[in-house]
């Protein structure tokens, strides 16, 4: 069942089943009230009382802050984020994935493009979808290609239409960025402090946790820019400080510290995190055999300029690293993204694991594959935040998976909008153990007090001196 545009749906802590509720009417954004709707039940909440964000915090914050400090965490990042961050800092929309044109064999394309979106679950496809089908349709006529059958003259027809395509592509993706960063200081500025927030609440991990892995289907660099702000270091498969290369063997170097008076193994270095684009990047190019990251500004005007450099002599936008996922797994069994998908599988296919999505719409087989998989682990965790699910995929891949138990989901324009997520439901963006000291004396005292104690006597139990 697809989901209303306002219905709210929670399932986290010892829900059984997921809650739906809708916010009451005639409410406003600042006194937000919500009710049940009819038919869903929880234990925490009775049928047509009201309830706001305070109710909803004191259930949220608290079990996604104990998920986030399980031993193996990772973040699947999708285009949720940069959809927010873009409107956060324009009031304008992301510049839409539209169908493009194609002049050799476009109706073709266009039809077997919605074809394999629709078998995917996906709707009528879109500019990815064409450009995976072109590319297939490509490699099939180079094989046949001779001069004899005049076939050649389709294959250059192709590839220059699939070439203004990618460029065309290529340039979208980096007038969303463009917008981002010639927005209006003020809000350009909140933008990104919520999005520092954001990342940090996932990258506040203690020394002794395996640090964060960030995961993304995007081919923008929003999540790199805001790791910049925030001193948030990324560590990626990229080796080199000119021209950094795509190497299969570095990921494992990483930076750790020995607390001083400390003995024994040492602990993660705070502020680092590892990082993963999973379908390429616009800066990534592949050129003589190795994929190199080029020094492409957040936002650049024009992308050519940045080709046209020594040691990348003809390379242009068909050797861009932005080819989208194919349905039949085409991609991910060729260099890089074999590399990129192993790294996925390795660091959530594993024992107390917590994989968070947020902006992800379920929407590539090969990535729900590696999901599903996680989840034949008991102690793995999967939360899933969105803002909509306007195909109902969220939603039937919780019921296929069957796995309720290992599932929080937060689904809705509240519940996922990027701005009240980070306000009310996410944990402190920080590493603070004065907080965590406090909670547990309140912890003692507050049961102490209960049991009928007084103030002295809770002081001197929380202070390690023996009850009178």
């Amino acid at each position: 069942m697809i989901p209303e545009a306002s219905e709210q749906i929670l399932k986290c802590h010892d829900d059984y089943t997921p809650v739906r509720f809708c916010a009451d009417s005639g409410t406003t954004v600042e006194a937000q009230s919500f009710k049940l709707k009819e038919g869903s039940a929880c234990s925490w909440m009775k049928q047509g009382e009201p309830f706001g964000p305070d109710k909803l915090r004191s259930r949220i914050e608290p079990w996604l802050t104990a998920l986030f400090q399980s031993e193996h965490q990772s973040v699947l990042v999708g285009s949720g984020l940069t959809h927010a961050l873009h409107v956060m800092a324009t009031s304008n929309g992301l510049p839409g994935m539209s169908l493009a044109t194609f002049g050799a064999f476009g109706d073709e394309i266009t039809a077997e493009a919605k074809r394999s979106a629709e078998a995917a679950g996906r709707g009528d496809g879109n500019i990815e979808d064409q450009i995976r089908v072109a590319n297939e349709l490509l490699r099939g006529l180079e094989i046949i290609a001779s001069k004899e059958n005049g076939s050649e003259q389709y294959v250059s027809r192709l590839r220059s239409d699939l070439t203004h395509v990618l460029s065309d592509f290529a340039s979208s993706i980096l007038k969303g960025e463009a917008g981002v960063i010639s927005a209006d200081p003020v809000k350009r500025e909140l933008a990104f402090n919520y999005l520092v927030s954001f990342l940090m609440s996932f990258a506040s991990r203690s020394g002794t946790r395996d640090r964060l892995h960030l995961f993304t289907t995007n081919y923008d660099r929003c999540i790199e820019a805001g790791a910049d702000v925030a001193g948030l270091r990324l560590i990626d498969r990229f080796v080199g400080t000119l021209a950094p290369i795509f190497r299969s063997s570095r990921l494992d170097i990483d930076m750790h510290y020995n607390p001083p008076g400390i003995r024994g193994e040492p602990r993660y270095l705070e502020g680092v995190a590892r990082f993963t684009k999973l379908h390429g990047s616009v800066d990534w190019v592949d050129y003589n055999k190795t994929i190199q990251r080029i020094g492409l500004p957040f936002g650049a005007q024009d992308l050519n300029p940045y080709l046209n450099t020594p040691g990348l002599q003809g390379a242009g936008a068909m050797q861009l690293m932005i080819y989208p996922n194919a349905s039949k797994d085409r991609e991910t069994a060729s260099y890089p993204y074999v590399e990129l998908f192993r790294d996925f599988a390795a660091a959530t296919c594993r024992p107390n694991s917590t994989l968070i999505c947020y902006g992800y719409s379920f929407g590539d087989e090969h990535i729900n594959r590696v999901i599903e998989d996680m989840l034949t682990i008991p102690s793995a965790h999967l939360v899933v935040i969105a803002y909509s699910d306007p195909l109902d995929r969220i939603m039937r891949t919780y019921e296929k998976l069957g796995r309720p138990a290992q599932m929080t989901l937060l689904i809705g324009n509240h519940l996922g909008d990027f701005q009240t997520l980070v306000d009310h439901y996410l944990p402190k963006p920080a590493i603070d153990r004065t907080t965590f000291r406090m909670a547990e004396l309140l912890k003692a005292r507050w049961g102490t007090v209960q049991d009928g104690g007084d103030i002295d006597s809770t002081k001197s139990k929380s202070e390690g001196d023996p009850a009178p």
